[in-house]
């Protein structure tokens, strides 16, 4: 976990590891969507470091079926979803939500899960957003 955490330091967003390690540089939960969406077999006991982590990473990271996870900033929703589903789980920051790139609200992604009470309740509201942000 220590390389995956180093890795992530050096510029990328996203690290994940499974066999082969993978960094990505993506914003918010893109690059782990579109693993779970394109390459979900990867996600299956992975071990991930990512920068920051709301519910909704939370969710595709359980929905993929991640088995270990760092996070530098997590949300406390994030943190909760993961713990119940049994994911390893370590941080720096814990956070009550994550906060837009502005700073001036919640993430619309945070704000979107937040009344799902599972990961595959999460999932249809991220892909109606992810295709909004492709409109």
């Amino acid at each position: 976990m220590k390389d995956l955490i180093e890795l992530l330091h050096d510029g990328n967003t996203l690290v994940v590891a499974n066999g082969e390690v993978c960094a990505f540089q993506g914003r918010g939960i893109s690059d782990l969507y579109h693993l779970l969406r394109d390459d979900a077999g990867f996600l299956q006991g992975a071990f991930v470091a990512d920068k920051v982590v709301g519910k909704g990473a939370a969710a595709l990271m359980v929905l993929g079926g991640v088995s270990r996870l760092h996070a530098c900033l997590i949300s406390e929703p994030a943190l909760l979803l993961l713990r119940i589903s049994r994911i390893r789980v370590s941080y720096d920051k814990k956070v009550p939500q994550i906060q837009n790139r502005t700073k001036t609200g919640i993430c619309p992604v945070e704000a979107l899960c937040r009344n799902a009470a599972t990961a595959g309740e999460c999932l249809p509201l991220i892909e109606e957003f992810m295709n909004s942000t492709r409109q």
